[in-house]
């Protein structure tokens, strides 16, 4: 695990920051934040969207989408792009999105 430069290496780290750094490191964190990425597109995009595509993450600043199928995906780049970035970029500015990539994954909408 990482350590502060600014500490000695015979000084003990604090107990919340070595089990910060483990849930960093098994993914837990991940887990969390792609939730949370998950409600923000929800709310973003409208509840019929959100049930035909799932969010893969953000990739260099891009919002990573899943979608259920080819229709979907060509009404998205189509017709809703440009307003769910302008969305995105000034409701959840602290994102730091600054474009979204559609991609088919025909198991997305699944039960």
């Amino acid at each position: 695990m990482e350590s502060d430069p600014r500490r000695r290496a015979d000084e003990p780290q604090q107990l919340g920051d070595v089990l910060s750094q483990l849930f960093s490191l098994r993914g837990f964190g991940r887990v969390q934040t792609n939730r949370q990425l998950q409600d923000v597109w929800r709310e973003v995009a409208g509840e019929s969207i959100a049930q035909r595509t799932k969010v893969q993450g953000i990739k260099n600043g891009v919002l990573q989408v899943a979608v259920a199928n080819s229709a979907t995906l060509q009404e998205l780049e189509a017709f809703h792009k440009f307003s769910l970035c302008e969305r995105l970029a000034s409701d959840h500015s602290d994102l730091s999105i600054h474009g979204i990539k559609f991609r088919l994954n025909t198991s997305v909408g699944q039960s």
